[in-house]
């Protein structure tokens, strides 16, 4: 899956934005990702539900809204009413994760964890079994256009191999610097879903960009069976 990051689009024109990675049926982008950010939780500030609910009337991509926000136990379930398909929340952030979760998935959406690049996954097993997707952080959270940080897919592997066996059922993502370079590298250690912005809203072409990206993973996993 490639869910190309509107951090990296134009945000004077970010209807036509979705729909420039749409592309042709089944070589589209899969989940359109939205990094909503509150200078708070990380220094930068971005976007919030206002625009995340413009943009769901605008586009039929599945919105995959990662909260880089204070308090999230107070604001994340209003993404999920919205009709975001998958909303995300860091760990370091929530106050009970676990309850989080379910009033999430009671409000339409799948529940997304996410964990920076320091924080190690062991001391939230648990707190996994409660959740569909979880987001490594591939460079530290709050800006775009940051250099991969290969050293994070030792977490990815250790997660696809809890997921392989059965320990976890969620869908394992990937966000910061993934671009051509980088993202064999991240599939063949078990990322389900890939998250881009400059490698696709960079090119001239964005739908031939995610595209492209795709056949990167396919060609670097041929071997896996993909997470639903």
């Amino acid at each position: 899956m490639i869910a190309p990051s509107i951090l990296a689009a134009d945000f004077a024109r970010l209807a036509d934005e979705a729909a420039a990675v749409g592309g042709p049926p089944g070589s589209g982008a899969d989940w359109l990702h939205v990094d909503v950010m509150d200078a708070h939780f990380v220094p930068n500030l971005t976007l919030g539900l206002p625009v995340v609910e413009s943009l769901i009337r605008a586009t039929t991509i599945p919105l995959d809204c990662h909260l880089m926000i204070d308090d999230p136990d107070r604001w994340a379930v209003g993404y999920a009413e919205a009709g975001a398909h998958n909303v995300t929340v860091h760990v370091e952030a929530a106050r009970d994760p676990v309850a989080l979760a379910a009033d999430l998935r009671a409000a339409g959406a799948r529940a997304g964890l996410s964990v920076k690049p320091g924080t190690p996954l062991e001391p939230y097993l648990e707190t996994l079994r409660h959740y569909d997707t979880l987001l490594v952080m591939s460079v530290e959270p709050g800006f775009g256009g940051q250099s991969f940080m290969p050293e994070v897919l030792e977490k990815v592997r250790s997660a696809r191999r809890m997921v392989d066996t059965g320990h976890l059922t969620l869908l394992v993502e990937i966000d910061g610097g993934i671009n051509a370079d980088t993202i064999e590298a991240a599939a063949e250690a078990g990322v389900d879903c890939f998250v881009a912005g400059s490698a696709v809203y960079g090119a001239d072409d964005p739908a031939r960009a995610v595209q492209a990206l795709r056949d990167r993973v396919v060609k670097a996993s041929a071997h896996r069976r993909w997470a639903p």
